[in-house]
């Protein structure tokens, strides 16, 4: 057998870059829900520093007169950010992935889902019970024994 050469194409992603600046959507019609959702929230940590931007006043007239164009700017550049980094097509196959995913979840029905929480509550008071307990015994041990003193610390001789 003889070496033999592909002729395939090797297909380079696009540079995160140069997808900036790109308006296509990459497979439109798969991971809809978790794309949206992925956009909307880096949409909200946009719109949360775009709005942290926006009480941002120094002595400075520049800063004092665009209060509200800088932080426009920055929430539509993020806005526009958000848009093609879920389109981006390494980013964007991943949440397609993980949409496909999501559909072979067994999702708990409400009842289990109230039953689980219960015992998940039931077993955290226990849990602090049993902590308070193992606690007071331990501070009554240590006491008789003059290891922690009654009313307060040790003085330093």
């Amino acid at each position: 057998m003889g070496a033999e050469m592909s002729t395939d194409k090797i297909v380079e992603a696009p540079s995160l870059i140069g997808e900036l600046f790109q308006v296509g959507l990459y497979k439109a019609t798969q991971g809809r829900i978790a794309r949206r959702v992925t956009m909307l929230a880096i949409l909200v940590a946009v719109a949360a520093g775009a709005y942290r931007w926006s009480g941002f006043q120094t002595g400075n007239e520049f800063f004092a007169n665009s209060r509200f164009i800088l932080p426009m700017v920055f929430l539509t550049v993020g806005g526009w950010f958000a848009f093609r980094i879920v389109n981006y097509p390494r980013f964007a196959d991943f949440l397609i992935a993980v949409e496909a995913e999501m559909t072979k979840v067994s999702w708990p029905s409400n009842a289990e889902l109230y039953r689980s929480s219960f015992v998940v509550i039931f077993v955290l008071f226990s849990m602090m019970v049993l902590l308070y307990s193992f606690d007071w015994f331990w501070v009554i041990v240590f006491k008789f024994l003059g290891i922690l003193q009654v009313g307060g610390t040790k003085e330093a001789s």
